[in-house]
């Protein structure tokens, strides 16, 4: 029992090895780390609350709220959660049809699915999305991020659309003015993250930099650009979920949403913790981490947050800074409290068009560059196809249908892939087996020996069946060492060929069974049906077998 709690809910060991010899000059570390990934989650934080449909303060709340609960009670000390482009992507769009509180409900729907994952071990499932899949849902997302920016970028109001591809062909209708002063900002902030220098961005990143000089430009230009507006002085927003303003009536409207950011929020995370339990020399306990997403994202809603995820970019500066523990996370919830409560006035200065530019260049940055390079120079067809069409997908479908139409365009690439599988059919081979020291008693022509490659599966039947013609009348060894697996339709087939072979007066042995081909076969009774004199090891075993079957008076033994 103690083991299977510890499986499941792993925080007091996971707490225990991590603060084991803790000191003071750990907890410098933790501090002067926690500072930089602030300085680096501000700009992030207002701009990720923008696109995500509601307010920068919602921004600034969520990723207070979730460095707090989620970092605190996580699977591992390097992680570092709040609100991401990924995330923005699925809630401006539910934010455009649901509103507000579509969001919160989603959100809340979303933290118990994560919440149940992680209580029933399911965070497993995220390792059976390939790579060329999540390389073209990464890619999506962050064309819907730029697309949802465009407004901002240019300063105008566009109608609004039905989706992000409805929205990019409706700008090439020209019907509308862009201000130039919001565009001018957004170019220098781009110009400014773009061309920082990488050495320089890790004590200062240029995203804050950038946000900084665009402000004080607008500020001193008297430019006329529309700026982020009030952030109230507290973490509990006016505008947040409460129990009496539940659409009960339309729950069921806001489930498939729910799913959607349940389904990101794992992968997510868990990528995250993956990519950073690499960089941190340690292993992520992934049932922890998504319980503590799920109840971090129950809790903010009720806050006036939106839902939150680890976030890759602030995890990794957090290690690169020297993080030894999770007070990583606090502090730099703590620090951005402490902006929010002391520099309120100077935050709601900031322009629109400079988170716009923000968003942009963590647009183009959010793209697995390497992967994407990876599939298409190494020319696989299948993985060139998966990606191009899940980003389409993601840009054209909701995010989790997205997933599910590469995933399933993956599997049938796999099934096909594996189907090739080979069969040849040669006959026995009395000068090994002589110089193995048995001397065969019977023709060697009786015997045909039938080696299987690859699963016995429904995709591989007909090459198996078509390689058995001509075997009627003869005595045939099954050798299915190289078969990993076997199918219902597969059992049928062998079923078969036993049927056709013994109905023409031969007799059937196998040899080579794997465990699982082995386990399979004994559960449906086939190897009681022919025997142990019948299944051996090795092929030469089965002809000797075979051959003594036919001549009793053999000599055994090989």
């Amino acid at each position: 029992m103690i083991a299977f709690l510890n499986e499941r809910f792993p925080l007091v060991t996971v707490l225990r090895q991590e603060f084991a010899g803790y000191s003071a000059a750990a907890f410098q570390g933790d501090l002067l780390a926690g500072l930089t990934v602030a300085a680096v989650a501000l700009p992030l934080a207002l701009a990720f609350g923008v696109a995500s449909g509601a307010t920068a303060a919602a921004g600034m709340v969520t990723a207070i709220l979730a460095g707090v609960l989620i970092g605190g009670l996580g699977g591992a000390g390097f992680q570092v959660s709040g609100p991401t482009g990924a995330m923005s992507a699925v809630l401006i769009v539910l934010a455009s049809r649901y509103g507000l509180e579509g969001v919160w409900v989603a959100g809340v729907i979303a933290g118990i699915i994560v919440l149940l994952m992680g209580l029933f071990d399911l965070g497993q499932l995220v390792n059976f999305i390939p790579s060329s899949v999540l390389a073209g849902f990464t890619s999506g997302i962050a064309v819907i991020i730029f697309a949802g920016q465009i407004d901002n970028l240019l300063g105008v109001h566009t109608a609004a659309a039905e989706n992000t591809v409805t929205k990019l062909l409706g700008y090439f209708r020209f019907d509308y003015q862009p201000n130039f002063a919001a565009l001018g900002i957004s170019l220098l902030v781009i110009a400014i993250m773009v061309f920082w220098p990488k050495k320089l961005n890790a004590h200062f990143p240029g995203s804050l930099l950038a946000l900084t000089v665009a402000t004080l430009v607008t500020v001193l230009a008297g430019l006329d650009v529309p700026s982020i507006g009030e952030i109230p002085r507290t973490i509990l927003l006016a505008d947040r979920l409460e129990l009496r303003h539940i659409p009960w009536d339309h729950l069921g409207d806001l489930v498939a949403p729910a799913l959607s950011i349940a389904a990101l929020g794992a992968i997510e995370s868990l990528m995250c913790g993956s990519v950073g339990g690499r960089m941190a020399g340690q292993k992520l306990a992934s049932n922890q981490e998504l319980i503590a997403q799920g109840l971090g994202n129950i809790v903010i809603p009720f806050f006036g947050g939106v839902p939150a995820t680890a976030a890759i970019a602030r995890t990794s500066v957090a290690i690169k800074s020297g993080a030894r523990t999770r007070l990583t996370s606090v502090v730099h919830a703590v620090a951005l409290l402490l902006v929010v409560l002391l520099a309120a006035p100077v935050l709601q200065l900031v322009p629109l068009a400079g988170l716009a530019g923000v968003l942009a260049v963590t647009a183009f940055r959010m793209n697995d560059w390497p992967e994407i390079r990876t599939i298409f120079q190494r020319g696989f067809k299948s993985a060139i196809i998966v990606f191009v069409v899940t980003l389409i997908a993601t840009i054209a479908l909701d995010l989790t249908q997205a997933i599910i139409v590469g995933v399933g365009l993956s599997a049938v690439g796999f099934v096909l892939m594996i189907s090739r599988a080979s069969v040849s059919v040669s006959p026995a081979l009395p000068d090994k087996l002589r110089e193995a020291g048995y001397e065969m008693q019977t023709n060697p022509d009786h015997y045909r020996i039938v080696y299987m490659v690859g699963p016995l599966f429904f995709g591989s039947t007909t090459t198996f069946n078509a390689a058995l013609e001509g075997t009627e009348g003869k005595d045939v060894i099954f050798s299915l060492r190289t078969v990993p697996l076997i199918d219902v339709t597969g059992l049928a087939a062998l079923e078969e060929a036993i049927h056709r072979v013994e109905a023409a007066g031969g007799h059937v042995f196998l040899s080579g069974l794997n465990p699982p081909v082995e386990s399979y076969l004994r559960r449906c009774g086939l190897l009681d049906k022919l025997g142990p004199a019948r299944v051996h090891w090795s092929a030469f075993e089965a002809i000797v077998a075979a051959d003594q079957h036919r001549a009793p008076d053999a000599p055994s033994g090989v």
